[in-house]
């Protein structure tokens, strides 16, 4: 039975993102971080739900496997892709905070420069307490999501250094698959986490080219 990873901690720090819509003014250094965050957040939520990779992913697996049954009451079909389109959420930030950290997806090929820790610490928090106005979620519901998103990520970083380019045939390593397949279908948790393996992939790919066209165009810190 694979580790789902499911987590709930609060991190004290994460706190601190529910409380800057009551600060002052950032100085115009850091606005110009704060506009960019701010787009990239909107673009990802937007893009996640116009591309509809998650209804795609639910019903080509409904499909394909003849599983029927999931689309049949209409409240817990909402719930479901409600769920799912939450994953997805969580992937997309993590890849992309990853992406914006590193400079671009290839930084030899890329013309961003790697952020330093301190100023990648900034983007992640006004990233996210965007991403907060963006959803409307309440501060029980962005801690949530930011406690499942540092998971996220400390699992991505345990897996980095053995992280190799995976075959078609192969099934991703990453918390995205185990969830999603857990929710999606349980009786059949090795067909759902191939048919999440692959929702992963579209997933990541608009990720990518959405985060290195925003932060392509962004103005640059002098």
């Amino acid at each position: 039975m694979p580790d789902l990873h499911f987590r709930t901690e609060c991190r004290v720090p994460e706190l601190l993102l529910l409380c800057e819509s009551g600060m002052a003014s950032p100085p115009k250094s850091r606005s110009a971080a704060l506009d960019v965050a701010a787009h990239l957040a909107e673009r990802l939520s937007e893009s996640l739900v116009r591309e509809r990779l998650v209804p795609r992913f639910v019903d080509s697996y409904v499909v394909e496997h003849g599983r029927y049954g999931l689309q049949v009451h209409a409240p817990l079909y909402r719930d479901l892709l409600a769920l799912l389109q939450r994953e997805a959420l969580l992937a997309s930030s993590a890849r992309a905070l990853d992406i914006v950290s590193k400079g671009g997806i290839a930084a030899e090929n890329s013309k961003l420069k790697p952020m330093k820790r301190k100023d990648a610490l900034s983007f992640r928090q006004k990233f996210l307490s965007a991403l907060t106005r963006h959803q409307r979620w309440n501060a029980g519901d962005a801690l949530e999501f930011q406690s499942d998103l540092v998971m996220y990520e400390e699992i991505l970083a345990r897996g980095a250094a053995s992280q190799r380019k995976r075959k078609p045939f192969e099934v991703a390593n990453h918390p995205f698959v185990d969830r999603c397949a857990f929710v999606l279908d349980s009786s059949f948790m090795e067909k759902a986490r191939m048919a999440a393996s692959r929702a992963l992939s579209n997933v990541e790919a608009l990720t990518a080219e959405i985060t290195e066209v925003v932060m392509q165009n962004a103005p640059r810190q002098k």
